[in-house]
């Protein structure tokens, strides 16, 4: 059962075991669930003991994160995990075979997801469903299925499937389009200055593609820092209100769970620290905001200022998420 007192964050930690500060922190602050990193997994058994630990912390079997996407971003990694081709190699073959696309497509999102659940972890931030241009900073590149966004769509759909039927949840992303980015919002803030309805027609597709899928209610959704300058030039989507609730959830019609990205990127810098951040993040209309670096300080100190899961961020929680 979902605890009434969870907090709209996702925690991290620093290392491959719990340490007594994080685990005294933990046990009191009532997270919605973690992320982990590589620096969090070494093997199998060691994993497996860490997620059961936090979750023994928040006390229910809450959402454990990863970025396990293929390619470049996979956080259990060789020789310990399998390695995974990256997105772009599937979009890249779709068009001169699709169902062998498809079928391979499939076999690995299950056998990614297989190593994924025995190792306890059940929401995964993935797949990226930014549509490529020419000049696409290289932070997304071949993370991406494709610079067509049919493409983008067909495959992010058929592996959000596959997710789901193995027990993951999947978290698209960056909603709602990151791919004309051409920095790299870790570093510097993008801003976009694509037309409207350039960006309707192309960008906000696979998204909108998802919106409208028999797998709505079963996905999350990651928003970007990125700022564009045809909806909101003043701020990213991820603390735009005019972003999230105009375009995010009116206009692609998205209305299922949406974290914000990583509070601990330099795009927000202008935003104060993370707590504020956090505070900006949800009151522009994001379900839950997401820290990464595993600071326990500083987790403490956004402690303090993190609301309670809103009614309408439970509900969409509930809806997508098994809560054993």
């Amino acid at each position: 059962m979902l605890p009434d007192d969870v907090k709209a964050v996702i925690y991290s930690v620093k290392g491959c075991a719990l340490s007594d500060d994080e685990r005294s922190f933990f046990q009191k602050a009532s997270p919605l669930g973690f992320i982990l990193f590589a620096r969090n997994c070494e093997t199998h058994a060691q994993l497996m003991k860490l997620v059961e630990d936090l979750r023994c912390c928040v006390g229910w079997h809450c959402p454990v994160l990863i970025d396990q996407e293929g390619g470049r971003v996979q956080r259990l990694k060789p020789p310990v995990w399998r390695g995974y081709p990256s997105m772009q190699s599937f979009g890249a073959r779709y068009e001169s075979d699709e169902q062998g696309t498809l079928e391979d497509l499939r076999h690995i999102i299950l056998q990614l997801s297989s190593e994924l659940v025995e190792c306890g972890i059940n929401v995964n931030c993935a797949p990226v469903l930014d549509v490529l241009i020419p000049e696409s900073h290289d932070v997304i590149g071949d993370r991406a299925f494709s610079d067509k966004e049919d493409i983008v769509s067909r495959l992010g759909l058929s592996a959000c499937r596959y997710f789901i039927k193995a027990g993951i949840v999947p978290v698209i992303k960056h909603i709602p389009g990151h791919g004309r980015a051409l920095v790299d919002s870790h570093k510097d803030l993008p801003v976009v200055d694509a037309s409207y309805e350039e960006l309707e027609r192309v960008d906000f597709e696979p998204f909108r593609f998802m919106a409208e899928s028999d797998v709505s209610q079963s996905i999350w959704a990651m928003a970007s820092h990125v700022v564009y300058n045809a909806i909101d030039p003043k701020h990213p989507a991820s603390v735009s209100h005019k972003v999230i609730e105009d375009v995010i959830r009116a206009k692609i019609g998205f209305d299922g769970f949406l974290l914000s990205d990583d509070l601990d990127m330099q795009a927000l810098e202008e935003y104060g620290d993370v707590a504020e951040r956090t505070v900006r993040t949800l009151e522009a209309g994001c379900d839950a905001a997401l820290y990464c670096a595993g600071d326990l300080e500083i987790m403490k100190k956004l402690q303090k200022s993190v609301p309670n899961l809103t009614e309408k961020a439970r509900k969409r929680l509930q809806n997508s998420y098994k809560i054993a």
